[in-house]
């Protein structure tokens, strides 16, 4: 059974590069890590190490049933929640990335083994499982009290308010 999830995670990884059989014969050869594209499959909020961490924890004492992959750059101490795609929002807040459509993120292979400089806290499970964003801004806003919690804007009220 673990195999065939780790088949399958590998497979929906694989479906947001431009070449997913390159894709995955890369992982296959050893790369650490290869660049898929954002905003098709899924959208990366990417906030400070300490916030994400922290917002992990809450959701996982929280026991949500669906939740998704959660990545980690250790070298530059960001956890990345990975969501479904809204190119219709913006999210806002210090330290904080949204990574979209026409963006792209590096991303090791779901079964890599920890020690590198990407690391997967909770791996994909090839469900296609993504977090949930209104229980992630709540889980952030609660880890990082509302004044240092990120928050989402409609693009139309940013562009406003510019």
């Amino acid at each position: 059974m673990q195999r065939t999830m780790g088949k399958q995670a590998v497979e929906w990884l694989a479906a947001a590069a431009t070449d997913p059989r390159t894709c995955k014969q890369q992982w296959d050869q050893g790369a650490d890590a290869v660049l898929l594209e954002a905003g098709r499959l899924w959208d990366v909020l990417s906030v400070p190490e300490h916030l994400g961490v922290s917002a992990l924890d809450l959701l996982r004492r929280a026991q949500l049933r669906a939740t998704g992959p959660v990545l980690v750059n250790c070298g530059a101490r960001r956890v990345g929640f990975f969501l479904p795609p809204d190119p219709a929002t913006e999210w806002v807040g210090p330290g904080v990335r949204h990574v979209g459509r026409g963006s792209w993120v590096a991303v090791p292979p779901p079964h890599r083994s920890t020690g590198w400089r990407l690391e997967w806290l909770l791996p994909p499970d090839g469900t296609g499982a993504l977090y949930n964003p209104d229980v992630v801004e709540l889980a952030l806003r609660e880890a990082g009290g509302t004044a240092a919690a990120p928050a989402r804007v409609s693009r139309s009220s940013a562009e406003r308010r510019r």
